[in-house]
């Protein structure tokens, strides 16, 4: 039998400690076996109790999240979950503790909503679960900046003209190391669709920007897809494109569960030119992606897929692996060199 899951709480404020504490009273697989109230205070019992996941806010006295969470993967790898709030500051400090190595993140409920949202404590529960699942020796994976050459083998049979690349868990590290790696003079679009709700793409689409030679900003609707550009799917909101190569939003039902979804602009991009589109699904739990890399191979694209050995979660490119759409399995450090040698 399994034991239990092992939890530590980490925030300055008595009142989350005690209400996170609260959620997992009736859930028998998971134990809350401490609380912190500092960044400090987390290192310490990181070492002490080891836990199986963390659950870590970003602003606290003495040592901040941000701060706490390099040293916890620096000293002790444990799967990290952030608490978020719902501001520019909040969403930009997320986006850099995902890049540092947080698994995930949840935003955080002000003392009203923690008993008026009914959603957050089943999102809170299984994304714990979720961490817990995870193998920690990935949590360390270097992120990858040096282009590495693609392999000999396996290359799109037609000149590429779209590149759809989608995640979900630990897509944000994965694409802090890959889109800076792409040139500003790419002979092609991408789109990059990550699970991810609203007020948190723009903040990643910045980030990225910033470090990178090929521009990256959030998508907007009806903006033309442009050779040497990257666009990130706006949470909440699926991605499609016109017929006449333009971008074009919409707020129509989840597909798997989530909206962005990578299984819609796979789809879109499959009818729009998908002989000349490489579909490319990194790091993510479920299946979106999945159907989505079927029509973009059955339209006669490429289909790439990250292999195990660089994923956090191996679920979403697993199961295009499994269905047999993929092309190529590749680690994360090779994906950049393959679609640098696809253009020109």
């Amino acid at each position: 039998m399994r034991s239990k899951i092992k939890l530590l709480v980490v925030d300055d404020s008595a009142f989350a400690r005690v209400t996170i504490t609260r959620h997992f009273q009736d859930d028998s697989a998971v134990e809350v076996v401490g609380t912190a109230r500092d960044g400090l205070d987390a290192i310490e019992k990181v070492k002490t109790l080891r836990p199986d996941v963390v659950m870590l806010d970003i602003e606290m006295p003495r040592m901040d999240g941000l701060t706490a969470l390099g040293r916890i993967m620096a000293e002790c790898p444990t799967p990290v979950l952030m608490f978020s709030s719902l501001t520019s500051e909040g969403s930009d400090a997320t986006i850099r503790a995902l890049e540092v190595g947080a698994v995930d993140f949840l935003c955080k409920p002000s003392r009203a909503a923690a008993t008026e949202t009914p959603s957050f404590p089943a999102e809170l529960r299984a994304k714990v679960h979720m961490a817990a699942a995870l193998d920690t020796s990935r949590l360390s994976v270097p992120r990858h900046r040096a282009i590495a050459p693609p392999p000999p083998h396996g290359a799109p049979s037609s000149h590429v003209r779209l590149a759809v690349i989608g995640c979900s868990t630990g897509g944000p590290k994965a694409l802090q190391a890959l889109i800076p790696a792409l040139p500003n003079d790419l002979s092609f679009p991408v789109l990059v669709v990550q699970h991810m709700p609203p007020g948190f793409t723009k903040s990643m689409a910045q980030r990225l920007d910033t470090e990178s030679r090929i521009r990256v900003k959030e998508a907007e609707d009806g903006e033309p897809l442009s050779a040497g550009q990257v666009f990130i799917a706006p949470g909440d909101y699926h991605v499609t494109i016109s017929a006449s190569g333009c971008i074009r939003l919409n707020q129509e039902a989840p597909q798997c569960g989530v909206r962005p979804s990578i299984d819609v602009t796979m789809e879109s991009a499959a009818r729009f030119d998908g002989a000349h589109t490489v579909g490319v699904v990194l790091t993510g739990m479920g299946a979106d992606g999945t159907r989505g890399a079927g029509l973009v191979k059955q339209a006669g694209g490429f289909v790439i897929a990250e292999a195990e050995e660089t994923c956090i979660v191996y679920g979403m490119p697993r199961s295009v692996v499994c269905a047999g759409h993929a092309d190529l399995v590749v680690p994360l450090n090779l994906i950049a060199g393959c679609l640098i040698s696809y253009s020109g």
